[in-house]
C-alpha cells in the first residue's frame, strides 16, 4: 500500500466549511463595528462644526453664524475671511450629499432666524453606513433618532 501525500478531498472540504462558519460569525460583527465607527465620526464632525460656528460667530460678530459649511472652510488659509474662515477641512465642508459624504454620513446645513443654524447628519445608506440620524443647532446639543429624521425633540447624546 502506498502512503498518501497531502490532504484528501474530505479533509479540505471540512477545513473550507469551518472557515465559512467563522466568516459567517465574524462578518456581521465587522459590519456593526463599521456602522458604530461611522456614527462616532458623524458625532465628531457635528462637534467640529459646532465649535467652528462658535469661533466663526465670535471672530466675525457683524456676520454672526456662517451662511453655509463652505464659509467655514477655505482653500487658502494665509488670510482667513468670513467667506473662507479655515475652521473646518474641505472634506467636511463638501460632505453635503450622499455621494460626497464623510465616513458614511452627509450633512445638511440650514440657517435659522431663531436658532442661528441647524445641521442634520444623515447616513449615506441607512442600515449600511449608519442607523442613527443626527441633528444639532446653535445650542450645540447633538440629538439623534433611529429610524427617522432627528429634530429638536429627539433625545440628546449623552
Amino acid at each position: 500500500m502506498r502512503k498518501q501525500k497531502g490532504f484528501s478531498l474530505i479533509e479540505l472540504l471540512i477545513v473550507v466549511a469551518i472557515i465559512l462558519i467563522i466568516a459567517a460569525i465574524a462578518i456581521p460583527n465587522l459590519l456593526r463595528s463599521r456602522i458604530a465607527a461611522n456614527e462616532a465620526s458623524a458625532v465628531g464632525s457635528l462637534r467640529t462644526i459646532n465649535t467652528a460656528e462658535i469661533t466663526y460667530a465670535s471672530t466675525y460678530p457683524s456676520v454672526g453664524y456662517s451662511l453655509n459649511l463652505a464659509n467655514l472652510a477655505g482653500n487658502s488659509c494665509a488670510s482667513p475671511t468670513s467667506t473662507a474662515a479655515c475652521l473646518i477641512d474641505q472634506t467636511l465642508a463638501a460632505a453635503t450629499a450622499a455621494g460626497t459624504g464623510k465616513s458614511g454620513y452627509y450633512f445638511g446645513y440650514n440657517t435659522s432666524s431663531t436658532l442661528g443654524y441647524t445641521i442634520t447628519g444623515t447616513p449615506s445608506s441607512i442600515g449600511s453606513t449608519g442607523n442613527k440620524q443626527f441633528w444639532t443647532d446653535g445650542t450645540a446639543v447633538i440629538r439623534y433618532n433611529i429610524g427617522g429624521a432627528a429634530s429638536a425633540t429627539s433625545p440628546a447624546i449623552q
